[in-house]
C-alpha cells in the first residue's frame, strides 16, 4: 500500500519548481536597469514534470550527451524591448512571482494533505 508514494515526489519537486521560478524572476528583477539584459524564463512545471516522468534519465554526468534530469533550460523572454536593450518588465515578473509563491503554497497543501491521509491510515492521525 505504501511502496509508491509518487505524490510526496511530485510535491517536492513542484516546490522546487516554484522556489527556481522565484529566484529567476528575483533575478531578471535585479537586472531590470541592466543595458542589454535578457529577461530569463524557465518552462512550465507542467512540463518538466512530464519529461521527467516520461523520459529517461541521466545516472551520471557523461551519461545522455551530459545533461542531467535536473537540469531545467532557461530561456530567454524576448517580448518588448526597451531603448537600452533590456527586455525586462516589472509587471510580468511580479506576475510571475505571485504565480511561483502559489504553486509553492499549493504544493506544501498538497503535501501536508496527504501526510494527514498517510497518519489517519496508519491510525495517528
Amino acid at each position: 500500500m505504501f511502496q509508491n508514494l509518487d505524490v510526496f515526489r511530485t510535491a517536492m519537486a513542484m516546490a522546487r519548481h516554484a522556489g527556481l521560478q522565484q529566484a529567476v524572476s528575483a533575478q531578471n528583477i535585479a537586472n531590470a536597469d541592466t543595458p542589454g539584459y535578457r529577461a530569463r524564463d524557465i518552462p512550465a512545471f507542467a512540463s518538466t514534470l512530464r519529461d521527467a516522468m516520461g523520459s529517461q534519465r541521466a545516472t551520471r554526468a557523461s551519461h545522455l550527451h551530459g545533461g542531467s534530469s535536473r537540469d531545467i533550460d532557461m530561456t530567454e523572454r524576448r517580448d518588448a524591448l526597451d531603448p537600452n536593450g533590456n527586455t525586462v518588465s516589472l509587471e510580468e515578473e511580479m506576475v510571475m512571482a505571485v504565480g511561483a509563491k502559489r504553486q509553492h503554497d499549493r504544493a506544501l497543501a498538497i503535501y501536508r494533505s496527504n501526510l494527514t491521509m498517510l497518519r489517519a491510515a496508519l491510525g495517528r492521525g
